[in-house]
């Protein structure tokens, strides 16, 4: 189920920063209360190897997010106690130290279930000592969810365990969602900012396919 084009679920998930303090984050309420866009990006574990990849070139973006009057968040169903281990170990032993955005410890998965992005592949239900047997980690897909001052999600994706992220492609999208907001213009294939956009009519895709489709 997408939730393009809906409100964000509300509610409300431990969280943790680089300095160890834990604290509440409802995403829906943070991007309505502060007026802001949210990149919210969910990844499987903490230690392990497409990861740590990810959750730094978030960091290293996270002044052209700030540019954007986006905040950056990620998130997992790993534990605040975990994701502080994480927190402070080096990179050179495959850590995320200097990462500085909030991390969703999402461990009783209440988020990433209204989310639909677990990897359970198949549920049974064994009669005999009524338990359900799932396959699968539990964990999360690379699920990543652009969230407007509104708190309505204007982009969603889900990445398969091995297949790491672009992060400039997110960067593009807020820019184009920005200029949609801003200028009231739709933003083609391929667009980036200072790029031409069109008027969402006959006569506005007629003169952006002739002057730039050969």
């Amino acid at each position: 189920m997408t939730h393009v084009g809906k409100k964000f679920p509300n509610l409300e998930v431990n969280a943790i920063d680089e300095l160890g303090d834990t604290f509440k984050i409802n995403v829906l309420d943070k991007a309505k209360s502060e007026n802001k866009k949210i990149i919210l990006f969910w990844y499987p574990k903490d230690f392990t190897f497409v990861c740590p990849t990810e959750l730094h070139s978030f960091q290293q973006a996270l002044g052209e997010f700030e540019k954007r009057n986006t905040l950056v968040i990620g998130a997992s169903c790993d534990t605040a106690e975990v994701h502080f281990a994480w927190l402070n170990t080096s990179k050179d032993n495959g850590g995320i130290e200097g990462v500085t955005y909030p991390i969703l410890a999402d461990s009783n998965r209440n988020l990433a279930n209204a989310l639909g992005i677990l990897d359970i592949q198949n549920e049974e239900f064994n009669e005999e000592t009524e338990s359900i047997f799932v396959e699968g980690d539990n964990v999360t897909y690379r699920a990543s969810y652009l969230i407007d001052e509104e708190g309505t999600v204007f982009h969603e994706s889900i990445n398969h365990m091995p297949l790491g992220r672009n992060v400039n492609e997110f960067l593009r999208l807020i820019d184009a969602y920005t200029h949609v907001q801003q200028k009231g213009e739709v933003c083609p294939a391929n667009w980036e900012e200072g790029k031409e956009a069109m008027n969402a009519d006959r006569k506005g895709v007629a003169e952006y396919l002739s002057n730039h489709i050969n």
